[in-house]
């Protein structure tokens, strides 16, 4: 029988005295996820660029905690790591979620482009995770999501991005490897895969009327996601519900990749 009763299955989906670090927060899915997390109890540290766009967050949440950071800095991810752990305590839900992604054909791709996406949406996910899986360990565990994209497992065209495919699928098997090296260390590594949801690197699409004929001529439920349509997914990978459940993906996009 398990220790949770059925009356008590939504307190599963709870992060009260979880510290939550969570990365590109400054606007769109980052923003929403630190605020599902602190809704949920967790204590949020929020991470980007944008200190003002920060600012304005936690001052919507209190007990939250701002730090400037370029994830795409080995060393601002190494100051970030230790300033969430003294400011807050160690880290215990680790949400990866700064990225880049550019579009255009391979053939006008530049290099620099796609060394830049693969340090952030690759290496950067591999670095702060190390950083943090140690004190995760020794609290007795956590919780790491990485946020990929339905992009990890089909290609983009005619979207033409082979950076941010590329970059995305790396996500994917990674967050295999990490679940298998840290699984018996009580870490669960998970990768919430979003199908097309307005953002800051979707800007437009929302209104451009030939995305969404695209859409919706592709998508077997025919329209782009809405923000909160993440909330149940991140909190399942993010809480007690989620803890027999490691090195997937979940891929939250209307059915795009069903096809």
């Amino acid at each position: 029988m398990s220790q949770f009763p059925a009356s008590s299955a939504l307190d599963l989906f709870r992060c009260d005295g979880r510290v939550a670090l969570v990365t590109g927060a400054s606007s769109g899915l980052g923003e929403r996820f630190a605020r599902v997390l602190h809704a949920a109890g967790a204590t949020v540290v929020v991470a980007a660029r944008r200190l003002d766009r920060l600012e304005s967050l936690v001052a919507d949440l209190p007990g939250a905690i701002a730090i400037q950071a370029d994830l795409s800095e080995a060393e601002d991810r190494e100051r970030l790591a230790s300033e969430a752990e003294r400011l807050a305590g160690p880290v215990r839900i680790l949400v990866n979620n700064a990225g880049i992604g550019g579009v255009g054909g391979i053939e006008s791709e530049e290099l620099d482009l796609f060394r830049r996406v693969m340090e952030l949406n690759v290496t950067a996910v591999w670095h702060l995770s190390k950083l943090c899986a140690p004190a995760m360990i020794a609290a007795g565990g956590g919780s790491i999501i990485n946020i990929a994209s339905m992009l990890g497992h089909v290609g983009a065209t005619p979207v033409k991005q082979a950076n941010y495919c590329a970059s995305k699928g790396a996500v994917v098997n990674l967050t295999r490897e990490m679940a298998l090296q840290w699984a018996r260390k009580l870490v669960t590594v998970n990768a919430l895969c979003p199908g097309w949801f307005p953002s800051e690197m979707t800007e437009g699409m929302e209104s451009d009327e030939g995305s969404q004929r695209f859409i919706t001529a592709n998508s077997p439920i025919p329209r782009m996601g809405e923000a909160h349509e993440l909330d149940g997914a991140l909190l399942l990978l993010a809480s007690a519900a989620g803890t027999f459940i490691t090195g997937q993906s979940l891929i939250v996009d209307g059915g795009w990749t069903a096809r």
